[in-house]
């Protein structure tokens, strides 16, 4: 299927800071970040002599430690969190036909997994503070097709599991999350896994922890855990010597390397979470100083946010001069991006497993999102591992790129 957006978003907004010149180094703290932990871990895993999770003790090890981490039951470790979602979501037995809602505002992988799944993804608008899934929105998008609710908790912040837990026991329709931002994250003293739901991570080389690539599924009981096990491993049971296949599935398995170094990524942590939290006060405090940045908001339930981004919008600064000051920050030696689209403003949201909707009414019916696409600001996480002196030379920085754009 042919995108109704045309070639328009295949060029707009594509700003790397890999792609800008003569960038100055302010001194901000390197990513990923390792120490003797992870190599320690690399030849652990090269000595055991099995090199794939079926020989080995790393995966299970890590998978243990995560899901008492983050107070699952179980965790099974997968090649990537867009897997992840995946996996989540055939767990739950999404199909063709089938509809799951999905914030407008968020990283492709949310409603792309749905479409490969051959389901549709019903993009709902985000809260204009927090930028999470609308709690509100999703109840009235809510209709007979919809199998699962995915809120994302952006930026590590979790969405209101109030009201989401309370519409998905009304409706009677699952949530799955996508915590691929919220590694150690608590809302009201509860962390991801203690919400009775499947859950889905991600180990990318920017996340919070990484092995370059990885990602990860917790579930609240054993027998969706042995259904995932199954099915990422192209559904055949860990004893099986016949190529018994009891389901369909895929190879979505992690190596031994890579859980090695995930699990020294863990045991550091929340260490750096707690950084974080003590640096984020103060940068959204000298941000919404500066006159027309607004900072993300916090919601007081979410009582321990890791941070994986500190996102702002500047409403006046729109489009592409948006655009240009984030090239600007670039060049100044701060970490920054242009946010997100929103995933009906995208050619890959339209192959397949799309609404019966155009753009434009997708979009009427996500403002929030549609503003946020235009004129929404992230900074990468090491920009709060920083010192404080470093935090208040980035909103410096940015005060006077704003003043200048």
């Amino acid at each position: 299927m042919k995108s109704p957006l045309g070639t328009l978003c295949e060029t707009a907004g594509t700003h790397d800071p890999e792609d800008v010149e003569h960038v100055t180094d302010i001194g901000l703290p390197e990513w990923p970040q390792y120490d003797g932990r992870e190599r320690e871990g690399l030849v652990r895993a090269l000595e055991q002599g099995q090199w794939w999770r079926m020989g080995g003790g790393e995966v299970d090890a890590f998978e243990r430690e995560f899901a008492e981490h983050e107070g699952a039951a179980h965790a099974l470790a997968v090649t990537n969190g867009t897997h992840a979602l995946e996996l989540a979501l055939q767990v739950l037995g999404i199909g063709s036909g089938d509809e799951v809602l999905v914030p407008a505002f968020t990283f492709i992988s949310s409603s792309q997994a749905v479409q490969r799944l051959g389901a549709v993804a019903v993009p709902v608008d985000v809260d204009p503070g927090t930028y999470n899934l609308d709690a509100a929105a999703a109840a009235a998008a809510v209709g007979p097709r919809t199998r699962a609710i995915m809120p994302v908790h952006i930026a590590g912040q979790l969405a209101d599991m109030d009201a989401l837990a309370k519409l998905s026991a009304d409706s009677g329709v699952p949530l799955v999350q996508d915590a691929a931002h919220a590694h150690g994250a608590r809302w009201n003293g509860r962390r991801v896994g203690e919400f009775g739901t499947i859950a889905a991570y991600s180990f990318q080389n920017g996340k919070l922890m990484t092995a370059g690539e990885g990602g990860a599924v917790t579930f609240p009981d054993r027998d969706s855990y042995e259904e995932g096990f199954l099915r990422h491993s192209c559904g055949r049971p860990r004893d099986d010597r016949g190529y018994h296949h009891r389901t369909s599935g895929s190879n979505f398995r992690l190596n031994e390397f890579s859980a090695a170094v995930l699990r020294a990524q863990l045991s550091r942590l929340d260490e750096q979470i707690d950084t974080r939290e003590q640096r984020a006060p103060v940068l959204d405090r000298l941000l919404a100083e500066i006159p027309g940045v607004l900072p993300q908001e916090r919601d007081a339930r979410a009582d321990r946010v890791p941070h994986y981004m500190a996102m702002f919008r500047v409403p006046e600064l729109a489009g592409e001069r948006r655009d240009a000051l984030v090239d600007a920050l670039v060049a100044r030696g701060v970490p920054a991006f242009v946010v997100f689209r929103a995933v009906y403003r995208t050619a890959a949201f339209w192959e397949t497993g799309a609404p019966d909707a155009t753009p434009e009414e997708l979009a009427a019916r996500c403002p929030n999102a549609e503003a946020l696409t235009g004129d929404g600001i992230w900074l990468h996480h090491r920009t709060l591992l920083g010192t404080e002196d470093q935090v208040h030379r980035v909103a410096e920085i940015v005060a006077d790129a704003v003043r200048s754009a």
